[in-house]
């Protein structure tokens, strides 16, 4: 390869040379004097100079190029490996967490039955001490009628005997 593209620049100066864009005298039955083939040479050496330069530039960048993709994909494999890493550590965690989720919203179907049949007990709790209240109110009040009665009962019996003592005494 280094040499076809020598062998190119070689064919470049040469015409360059020939079209009269790079000086020298040409003699005048066209050969060239030695001054001018040494000029020819020292530019042609100079122009082989820089495209080795050019070349071993062109290999070290592609060199770097090289290295610097090698790591590239060394920090990809890195990185996939602690994308999967991270990965392996969310995927328990998740599961732990779902199950807990539908035991509470398992519960939670149990609760709402449940808590809707206390508040129905409450209710008839509550209906139910009420009644027993009003039961109680109106036992009291018989209770307080019954004193009443017995202790009229009592005062009008005992009237009768003393009207009926009274009345036993003025026979005798």
């Amino acid at each position: 390869m280094m040499q076809t593209q020598r062998q190119s620049s070689d064919q470049q100066l040469q015409t360059l040379m020939q079209s009269g864009q790079i000086s020298g005298s040409l003699s005048f039955n066209g050969t060239m004097t030695k001054e001018d083939e040494e000029m020819s040479k020292s530019a042609l050496s100079t122009f082989r100079a820089k495209e080795e330069e050019i070349e071993k530039k062109k290999l070290e960048v592609k060199e770097k190029v090289q290295l610097q993709l090698g790591r590239i994909e060394e920090e990809t494999k890195r990185l996939a490996t602690i994308r999967e890493e991270l990965e392996a550590l969310a995927d328990p965690m998740k599961k732990e967490v779902a199950s807990v989720r539908k035991k509470i919203d398992s519960v939670n179907k149990e609760l709402k039955p449940l808590g809707q049949t206390c508040q129905k007990k409450e209710k008839e709790y509550k209906d139910a001490l009420e009644a027993f209240n009003d039961k109680n109110k109106e036992k009291v009040q018989l209770i307080g009628r019954l004193m009443e009665l017995v202790g009229e009962s009592e005062r009008l019996r005992m009237k009768k005997l003393e009207e009926l003592s009274k009345s036993i005494e003025t026979i005798r």
